[in-house]
């Protein structure tokens, strides 16, 4: 799977400025500091595609990508970051409130959580949340070159169980830095959109 072309399209914190086109769309979401920036980019091989910044939580819009012309790639703020405030993180809240409730042609979710740890309850009501409007979700535990190989079976265990998924749950453990697995997650996040070229 390759994606040939990837662009950033424009930055959103309502409905009307979302892009009009309707494509096909799949956005990412996860905790602030669980690495969303560099897993959009290590997965489009554009390294500055989505910025990365040592102190998390700088996501505070929808910034939403374009994927080989055909695909919306979207971006969404990440929660429970501790350190903004109430007002803001209610800001945030309805960003992606209004994103989840309103767009039509969202196929899927990527939630991210970090692979290294249980998942928090922002995660449980996340995956719940998504799960709530009926979206395809898959989770994706980032950080897997941090895992020693006797902890990727029983850390992805501990995932699933705590996220309450059943067996049918897709769940893909991925390093951004040493790119493991990336066919396997570009395959569940963009295989079964309708697009005519290869990605």
């Amino acid at each position: 799977m390759v994606i040939n072309k990837s662009e950033f399209l424009t930055s959103a914190v309502k409905r009307d400025q979302y892009p009009e086109e309707d494509l096909p769309e799949v956005a990412f979401i996860g905790r602030s500091n669980v690495g969303k920036s560099s897993i959009i980019n290590s997965l489009t091989n554009r390294r500055g595609l989505a910025r990365v910044s040592n102190t998390p939580g700088r996501t505070r819009l929808a910034n939403f990508f374009v994927i080989n012309d055909e695909i919306y790639l979207v971006d969404l703020p990440g929660y429970g970051y501790a350190k903004v405030s109430k007002k803001e993180k209610e800001n945030l809240g309805k960003i992606n409130e209004e994103y989840f409730s309103s767009r039509a042609n969202l196929n899927k979710v990527v939630l991210l959580v970090d692979s290294r740890h249980k998942p928090n309850q922002d995660d449980v009501i996340m995956y719940e949340y998504i799960r709530h409007f009926g979206i395809p979700c898959l989770v994706v535990g980032t950080k897997l070159d941090k895992l020693k190989r006797n902890e990727v079976k029983r850390n992805e265990k501990m995932i699933r169980e705590t996220l309450g998924m059943i067996p049918e749950d897709q769940i893909i453990l991925y390093s951004s830095l040493t790119r493991e697995n990336r066919d396997k997650v570009l395959e569940a996040v963009f295989s079964d959109l309708t697009i005519e070229q290869e990605l």
